[in-house]
């Protein structure tokens, strides 16, 4: 069948309904292939512990500091993340070591008949390829994060020990609806009956949506914020956090790779789980926490959340795509020491680009580009929109050449912000 790595990926971008790059033609809207694909793969789900996260921003970071934990604890933890940034096999991790491609090639290999009678998605068939190797090996635990939604997720087939909702903002509404309130009911159908559920912000517009949620599932609720109180400070050149416990400090100037400010929301219902976990004799302690959030980024191999790529200038790329989490990077740039502000941007067709654009900073130079993707907005088309609500610049389609061009622009004083989107974040080169 298939006898490389690369040739296995081919048929799959090729043909496999795939969302990142088409969007919502790719989206399945039940569960009933991951269901069928799961039962003929022996239902590997059940054979695995596992945390599940959804949100619409922080899921993806609250996935990895939870797993860096778990590991620094000793457990064998996998982790299902989506999209990757730069290699397929960033989605399935071990101890933060990359699924193999050997596996990939021969699990595609071994259902290639039921892709022909299935029919299924991209992400579908990676869910599944998940958890059959998480089952192979043997994991002690896998953290699934959620792709879209919650509800209709093809993740959403599994019974975690504890179920965690990051932040609700508005995103991806002609699939989950036009409201925070639709969209809460999406990301409530991951609570299961008689599970614990963290609810990561105690959000007044959606809570009682999770509320009603978790009471028709007989399932305990927990709002982090009502316990954890995380507040960040600068300290020298990078940022710390101070963590409070129902008023009291667990942790003074809590040092951890990912420099984002938001990363407070995050923090508190990464606490509040691993909380819930050691109370159900997980053995989590305060140094395995310490621990597994300082070495995240090499535990788990995050990528593209506040990351510095160049000090002289300072270059920093994020991969913040919707208004709630543009809001929180422009919040942070204007805490920034610079000149004048260079901003590399691009986006998908499918955002709120209107509401967006009026976020940004009109003081700014923008580098107007594109991801290589069929989802991509036109360089020139973004300037255009952009330049209606004040925002100026050059066009220049690559993203990396977009980066080159506002080096060459920018002086040891300035700062450039790379982002916009996944997908332009996904494209730089030296990630």
């Amino acid at each position: 069948m298939f006898a490389t790595y690369e040739q296995t990926l081919t048929f799959l971008y090729e043909n496999l309904p795939m969302f990142q790059r088409q969007g919502i033609l790719a989206y399945r809207k039940d569960l009933t292939n991951t269901v069928e694909l799961c039962r003929r793969l022996g239902n590997p789900e059940r054979k695995v512990k596992t945390i599940h996260v959804a949100g619409t921003n922080g899921k993806g970071s609250t996935s990895h500091m939870i797993a860096s934990i778990l590991q620094a604890a000793g457990y064998k933890t996998g982790l299902y993340t989506s999209p990757h940034l730069k290699n397929f096999t960033e989605r399935i991790r071990i101890n933060g070591e990359e699924i193999s491609k050997e596996f990939v090639v021969d699990f595609v290999n071994r259902v290639h008949p039921l892709i022909e009678t299935l029919r299924p998605s991209f992400f579908e068939l990676t869910v599944g390829m998940a958890f059959d190797f998480f089952a192979q090996q043997k994991v002690d635990v896998a953290v699934i994060e959620t792709g879209l939604g919650g509800r209709l997720d093809s993740t959403n087939v599994i019974t975690p020990e504890v179920a965690l909702i990051t932040n609700i903002g508005l995103d991806h509404q002609d699939i989950l609806g036009d409201t925070i309130q639709k969209i809460a009911v999406e990301k409530a159908g991951i609570i299961k009956p008689k599970t614990p559920v963290v609810i990561s912000e105690r959000q007044h517009e959606v809570a009682q949506v999770f509320l009603d949620k978790a009471t028709s599932c007989d399932a305990p609720i927990y709002f982090a914020t009502d316990d954890y109180r995380v507040e960040s400070h600068p300290i020298a050149d990078k940022i710390a956090f101070n963590v409070y416990y129902k008023g009291d400090l667990i942790f003074r100037d809590l040092n951890i790779p990912l420099q984002g400010y938001y990363q407070r929301k995050n923090l508190s219902g990464v606490l509040k789980a691993v909380e819930i976990l050691d109370n159900l004799n997980w053995g989590l302690t305060a140094q395995h926490v310490i621990q597994g959030l300082s070495d995240v980024v090499s535990k788990t191999g995050l990528k593209g959340r506040w990351q510095k790529l160049n000090d002289v200038p300072l270059v920093i790329c994020d991969t913040a795509h919707n208004l709630d989490g543009i809001r929180e990077i422009i919040a942070q740039i204007k805490t920034q020491s610079f000149q004048k502000l260079h901003i590399v941007w691009g986006c998908v067709k499918d955002k709120d680009l209107q509401h967006i654009l009026e976020v940004l900073p009109t003081n700014a130079t923008y580098y107007f580009c594109e991801p290589k993707i069929p989802r991509a907005l036109n360089a020139s088309d973004l300037a255009a929109q952009a330049s209606v609500r004040g925002l100026s610049g050059y066009v220049v389609s690559d993203v990396n050449d977009a980066l080159s061009k506002a080096m060459h622009e920018a002086t040891k004083h300035d700062m450039i912000f790379v982002g916009g989107s996944t997908f332009v974040v996904a494209e730089i080169n030296n990630l």
